[in-house]
């Protein structure tokens, strides 16, 4: 099983992120706790120095599975679904400008909040639409470079769009491109599926991506979700990705690193 964790290239107001600040100094903290990856958190690419960040993860003996792209909507509000067509350009153009570092890197590029929060005053076939349309043009664009996209569905308490992975398999579908998949988080799962286990499977080979964090959102091992069997479900549909951490810096950020990478490694995983 490959893991990682969530490490912000910069500081940021979103707080299931457990690194964030000193690049370099979480990057080798988190490589010393043995994880094989981060997954990078990244507002605007155009200001972080693509060669460098490949470098000194790969001087680490680490990887990069995949880079969110939330923070263009939690620090600036860019959005695929906002009422003004200017802000939703230029959301399409930030999510289409990590292309270049994923294509580099080998990662998957995450739509989660990207997508954001409609206003009351828009219509939710509206925004349907919009996602849509979003969607189809990043898509497009990454394909050219064979890099794919996973999109997050969300718990209800975050957006009111696409909650579920029966949603989520629905809109990948309209959609229509081979290149954009699933990232399922088990936190989001545990509010929305009737059971994770059986969610998961229903995904076969659209799972891009995979988030781990308990039911109070700490690192996995301190609430009550069955890691066991949700993490036999996840390999036994063939997935072959990373195990990313996405976690509350709860008690504090390298405790609960620590915590995650232990109680993940002690589990029974063929």
């Amino acid at each position: 099983m490959k893991l990682s964790i969530v490490l912000s290239t910069h500081a940021a107001s979103f707080k299931a992120v457990a690194f964030k600040g000193d690049f370099e100094t979480n990057l080798k903290r988190i490589a010393s706790y043995g994880y094989d990856g981060v997954e990078l958190a990244i507002r605007d690419p155009g200001l972080v120095d693509h060669d460098h960040i490949i470098q000194s993860v790969q001087q680490q003996n680490m990887v990069i599975p995949a880079i969110g792209t939330g923070q263009a909507w939690g620090e600036e509000g860019l959005s695929f679904t906002h009422s003004d067509s200017s802000i939703r350009k230029k959301a399409i153009e930030r999510a289409v400008s990590h292309i270049p570092l994923a294509k580099k890197a080998g990662a998957v590029i995450i739509i989660g909040l990207l997508r954001g929060v409609p206003e009351a005053s828009v219509p939710e076939q509206q925004a349907n639409e919009w996602l849509v349309e979003a969607l189809k043009l990043c898509s497009a664009e990454a394909a050219q470079e064979r890099v794919k996209l996973a999109l997050e569905p969300l718990n209800r308490y975050e957006t009111p769009l696409i909650h579920t992975v029966s949603q989520g398999l629905e809109l990948i579908e309209t959609v229509g491109a081979d290149n954009l998949g699933l990232l399922l988080d088990t936190f989001h799962m545990n509010i929305e599926e009737p059971s994770i286990q059986e969610s998961i499977r229903s995904c076969g080979d659209w799972i891009f991506h995979f988030h781990v964090a308990d039911s109070n959102r700490w690192y996995p091992g301190a609430g009550h979700l069955d890691f066991q069997s949700i993490l036999d479900a996840l390999f036994a549909t063939g997935y072959s990705g990373f195990v990313s951490g996405e976690f509350m810096p709860d008690p504090e950020a390298n405790t609960s690193a620590q915590r995650a990478i232990a109680y993940l490694r002690g589990l029974n995983i063929a």
